[in-house]
């Protein structure tokens, strides 16, 4: 047991480093709330210290459940880098099954009862995959333990019992198309008690008592969350049509060519828009064509600095292998200011990821 929390601890705390530096979080800016269903797994647990009348017995016992279920409703606020938290509200339980003492089990009645809150923190990632966005994140809190008509062999227990509790998540959230800001979530969670927790009941008409150790849960979960304030893209904007002059036009030209997400390679038709405007150049009185790198504002400043400059020289190369000379040449890079459509932080805006070619 202790191998496995310090393997979930580490999967949990390390997972934001392990990720290539070019994974962006998913954008998730502002409140959201959330909530899940699913089913539990809850590990046997060891009763010791058992006294009947105040008698000491020199036996430790394993409680074991059925496998039951498991729900939690939450609400939390993403940064929009990837990083958001939460307080949760969880509630599991469980039919006890048997007790196991000495070699000899019994049968046992009664269930096993849990609720409890967690302010957890949370990491969404992007791998590239469209609709697919994992998350990892790991919780601190409080949860009650209720014996409810835990019955055996003639003992018998109804008693609440809190305790200090932690918990690791590891999941999945799928984007619905055609609803901004609703995603379906798969996750599997642990959910441990920290400390041993004292129980008062009765054998055969006399107070009894034992204490239990740690309490483990292992749950998965199928659920949906909502962020609020999401809007919906507007749809990409169609390509400028080539502008055919038969003879050269006073004034500076502009074309504009559009970049996919975090991409600074050219696509074909953005290769074709390149060298329409290198042809141009040439029957034109150019005598400076300006390249200007511009992105959308998901992603952070410094970053979409960088993505800007890099569009911006993927440009200027494939006019200079359009038979451009690299003196008439001169690139600028603005990042996430100078939007073509205005937006807020965080939002994937096609018309905004694009280089402006201008002959002056």
């Amino acid at each position: 047991m202790k191998l496995r929390i310090a393997l979930l601890a580490a999967t949990v705390f390390a997972a934001p480093l392990a990720l290539p530096h070019a994974a962006h979080a998913q954008p998730i800016t502002g409140i959201y709330v959330a909530g899940g269903l699913g089913y539990n797994l809850q590990d046997s647990q060891k009763a010791k210290n058992v006294a009947i009348d105040g008698a000491g017995i020199p036996v430790t016992a394993k409680l074991t459940t059925h496998n039951g279920y498991t729900g939690e409703a939450s609400i939390g606020y993403g940064l929009g880098n990837g990083f958001r938290f939460e307080v949760e509200g969880d509630y599991f339980e469980n039919r006890f099954d048997k007790v196991k003492a000495d070699g000899d089990q019994f049968p046992a009645g009664g269930r096993n009862r849990q609720f409890g809150a967690f302010v957890n923190a949370l990491y969404d990632f992007d791998v590239g995959v469209p609709y697919v966005f994992p998350y990892v994140g790991g919780g601190v809190g409080w949860q009650e333990s209720y014996f409810d008509n835990l019955g055996s062999e003639g003992a018998s227990v109804t008693k609440e019992r809190g305790s200090l509790a932690y918990q690791g998540i590891a999941g999945v959230a799928f984007p619905i198309p055609g609803v901004p800001g609703l995603s379906a979530t798969a996750e599997y969670r642990f959910t441990a008690l920290a400390n041993s927790r004292k129980f008062d009941g009765s054998f055969d008409g006399l107070p009894a008592s034992f204490k239990v150790e740690h309490e483990y849960n292992n749950s998965v979960q199928a659920g949906l969350r909502y962020a609020f304030g999401v809007t919906p893209p507007p749809a990409p904007a169609p390509a400028p049509a080539p502008v055919a002059a038969p003879a050269p036009q006073p004034g500076p030209r502009t074309y504009l060519v559009f970049f996919d997400w975090d991409k600074s390679d050219l696509t074909p038709r953005a290769t074709e828009i390149v060298a329409e405007a290198a042809s141009d150049s040439k029957t034109a009185q150019t005598t400076t064509i300006d390249v200007s790198g511009y992105t959308d504002t998901s992603g952070t400043p410094t970053y979409n600095q960088g993505l800007s400059e890099r569009r911006a020289k993927a440009v200027a190369a494939q006019l200079v292998a359009d038979g451009v000379p690299s003196s008439e040449i001169e690139t600028h890079a603005y990042g996430e200011t100078h939007l073509l459509v205005p937006t807020g932080p965080g939002v994937r805006e096609p018309q905004n990821r694009r280089v402006e070619i201008v002959l002056q």
